[in-house]
């Protein structure tokens, strides 16, 4: 397990990219609160993703440790890992190929919850 991040299961594709129950705890059961909560991570995730395209490697894993960070705060999981991956992934040692295939598994991710977030929020049309 990676730095308190829980056991990756086998995701199901039904299972909601957002870890509901964490997000309530998270917020003490305000669903104000939560909405908002959510509302500001979907803004921030594109905005640390779009920063990430073309950053050098250090900036890079800067901008994936934010997200990081955020993504445990309100239960996005696989966000989570996918950030850690890119920031592992900035290190010297990595290669280009492997920045840009990080990179892809983070907007992957990114997608999912933001489709999630905007189902939560029923900011669907």
């Amino acid at each position: 397990m990676a730095e308190g991040l829980p056991a990756s299961p086998a995701r199901a594709p039904a299972r909601p990219a957002i870890d509901r129950a964490h997000l309530e705890r998270m917020t003490g059961g305000d669903a104000a609160l939560a909405r908002e909560v959510l509302r500001l991570f979907d803004g921030q995730a594109a905005m640390l993703l779009s920063g990430m395209c073309g950053a050098p490697p250090s900036a890079m894993a800067v901008l994936a440790h934010r997200l990081r960070g955020s993504a445990i705060g309100v239960g996005a999981w696989e966000v989570a890992r996918a950030a850690m991956s890119v920031e592992r992934a900035a290190a010297p040692a990595a290669g280009t190929a492997d920045r840009q295939l990080a990179i892809a598994d983070l907007a992957a991710a990114i997608e999912e919850v933001r489709t999630d977030i905007a189902a939560l929020l029923g900011d669907r049309c």
